[in-house]
């Protein structure tokens, strides 16, 4: 049921308590210092995926106590929530789901009532806690005793076989979008940030890493045969940030500030494909304002981490399928960097304006790609972005290709698509293209300081750049279209495809073989890039009818033989042939799909695979039903959770 608003006047007394504003626009600035409390969501966001009523008491610091049991797959220990409530207040509500909850105390150690509400599908259950009355200006520590388990869904625990080493068990969690109640019982709202410290106890030939700072670099011994490892993040974040990783892992670095994570055995190729991050954090601090979160470092993880990357503060979480020995993907790198401007420090205050953190970090990459690499590496990476987009476009329902979404009774996940993406990067350039880039570039570093450590709605954005961009000038707001933009299906009538000179001779190539029936050796893949080659695969004639063949299995078997694209190690290459090969039933390339799909659960990669499989009907789907049996424990419950909806469960 959707919850009304609590109310300006509570909101505004919880502010007075907290001593911060609920309603105005702070004057900000690039100090590196956090807030001690960060803004509460104002009454203009109230988040219809939450339990929590943060107006009246919510969640401001979390510590966590918890120890991991590989053979039980739990997580079992205490989370200590401190709570700010407004006089009178009696009850802080938290979201759980699928959490054993043991007891509540206060900060004395005497019990308190609790009460598990009933169970949503989306949402999971609301966890309400009670308490005598709060005092003005009172702030109260609450002990919640819990174990997570063995299907959390924010939380994979992976065998030894599962790894790469092959010797050692490995934990890791992905938070985003509403994932974390299933490991950590607090208010799991973008929109309601929380510092947070943490004390977890492991087996001690493993190595634990979180999204904090770590104040035990070794460990320290425990009973047992397990050591203690605490972490402190003194940024006030949104919780799905809060993660963790346990494994067999060692550390590389880059410099002083930065350097990546990795199972032993791939930390070389790592460090190696990964080392133009240092220079990626100095290019963002040049182009919009200084780093605030002290390290940078990255944790590549096992094949079965359901995302490209995950942006958890000081530490982001990668899959290794960027990892093609050229250096050809590190965009994903420059992508979860910008989210420490754009997501982690102004965040989203619900999912319905997932692209404030998507739409600003995508145009950011691009902008660090830029500075590194070049105009031309930029704009062709526009020009895949944009044909993706238009793809969307057609694919979902008008009302899903709004920047501002109404996720209202939906899960969140329905959000994440590259309209978010796309279209908020394509607004952003258009902005800047009609603005100008110094002025466009001197809002948005005074954007991210103004409302650092903040909760963001899509009507804050537009008020904050009508104020300091547009400036009343009526001519400036005509041409910006911003409304349509945001509220409006489809693209506007400014927006302006990108176009990419290197690609003229790419796409030349394309017509000569798919349409003309040229040779594969004629096709000079040789001399192109990651992002060119991405293109010729992605080609496809124009007024193409779903479910048509335009390619013969002669010329596939030409083109994957001089291709070389049976053995091809960049994962997008692989990917985009086997769109191409499984859509035309060529069945030489099944063994090739099988490898890719059991080897990796990225969800970019897998779903749209099996989906493809699956279209072709009497011939593909006994091959997906096959495959997802054998692949299916590999993956996260992210990834399985989609290809269940699709396949079935096996």
């Amino acid at each position: 049921m959707k919850r009304k608003a609590f109310g300006l006047v509570s909101a505004l007394a919880l502010a007075a308590a907290l001593g911060v504003s609920a309603c105005s626009t702070p004057t900000g600035s690039a100090s590196m210092t956090p807030p001690a409390v960060a803004p509460a969501p104002g009454p203009e966001a109230v988040d219809s995926h939450t339990y929590a009523r943060p107006e009246i008491a919510r969640v401001v610091d979390v510590a966590l106590d918890l120890a991991a049991d590989f053979n039980a797959k739990t997580l079992s220990g205490t989370a200590t929530l401190d709570i700010l409530a407004v006089p009178g207040a009696n009850e802080v509500i938290l979201d759980i789901r699928n959490l054993d909850i043991q007891d509540v105390r206060d900060a004395s150690g005497q019990p308190l009532r609790y009460v598990v509400g009933d169970n949503d599908a989306i949402k999971g259950q609301p966890l309400t806690v009670y308490f005598p009355a709060f005092a003005a200006n009172e702030r109260r520590k609450i002990t919640v005793r819990y174990s997570t388990r063995p299907d959390a869904a924010a939380l994979q625990w992976l065998s030894p076989t599962q790894t790469a080493g092959g010797q050692k068990p490995y934990l890791f969690s992905q938070g985003q979008a509403i994932l974390t109640r299933t490991w950590v019982p607090t208010q799991d709202s973008p929109g309601i940030r929380q510092t947070y410290s943490a004390r977890i106890t492991a087996p001690a030939d493993l190595t634990v890493v979180m999204s904090a700072d770590q104040l035990t670099p070794k460990g320290e011994a425990a009973a047992n045969g397990l050591k203690s490892w605490r972490f402190r993040m003194d940024n006030p974040i949104p919780p799905y940030l809060i993660a963790i990783g346990v494994g067999d892992i060692a550390f590389a670095p880059f410099d002083e500030r930065t350097g990546v994570w990795t199972e032993p055995s791939r930390l070389r190729a790592a460090a190696a494909e990964l080392e133009p991050t240092a220079e990626m954090v100095d290019a963002a601090e040049k182009l919009y304002g200084p780093y605030r979160w002290g390290r940078y470092d990255l944790l590549v993880l096992p094949p079965s981490f359901p995302f490209g990357g995950m942006e958890n503060p000081k530490l982001t979480f990668a899959t290794p399928t960027i990892i093609a020995g050229d250096q050809s993907l590190v965009s994903l790198v420059a992508h979860e960097l910008a989210h420490s401007w754009s997501g982690n420090l102004v965040t989203n205050a619900t999912w319905n304006d997932f692209w404030l953190n998507e739409g600003f970090t995508t145009y950011f990459e691009n902008r660090i790609m830029e500075s590194i690499y070049g105009h031309d590496r930029a704009v062709q990476e526009q020009v895949l972005s944009w044909d993706g987009l238009q793809d969307e476009l057609k694919s979902l329902p008008a009302a899903d290709t709004r920047l501002h979404l109404d996720l209202t009774g939906r899960d969140p996940d329905d959000g994440m698509n590259t309209i978010a993406y796309d279209k908020g990067s394509a607004f952003l350039r258009t902005i800047e293209r009609i603005a100008g880039r110094e002025t466009f570039d001197a809002w948005l570093r005074g954007y991210f300081d103004r409302n650092a450590y903040r909760p963001m709605t899509t009507a804050m954005f537009l008020a904050d750049i009508r104020t300091h961009l547009v400036k009343g000038d009526t001519a400036l707001e005509s041409e910006l279209q911003l409304d349509a933009w945001v509220y409006q299906p489809g693209l506007p009538s400014n927006a302006v495809a990108p176009v990419s000179n290197a690609f003229t001779p790419v796409d030349a190539a394309a017509v000569a073989f798919f349409k003309d029936k040229g040779p594969a050796s004629a096709i000079p893949w040789a001399e192109w890039n990651t992002q060119q080659r991405q293109r010729f695969l992605g080609w496809r004639p124009e007024g193409l009818a779903a479910g048509a063949d335009w390619l013969t299995a002669a010329q596939l078997a030409d083109l994957e033989r001089i291709l070389n694209l049976a053995n091809e190690g960049n994962s997008e290459l692989t990917f985009a042939w086997l769109q191409i090969a499984l859509a035309h039933r060529y069945q030489p390339s099944v063994a090739t799909a099988e490898k890719f799909l059991t080897s990796q659960g990225r969800r970019k990669f897998v779903l749209p695979l099996f989906q493809t499989l699956w279209n072709e009907g009497d011939w593909g789907r006994p091959i997906a039903r096959r495959i997802y049996a054998e692949a299916r424990p590999l993956y996260h419950p992210v990834t399985s959770g989609s290809v269940d909806q699709l396949v079935g469960r096996p």
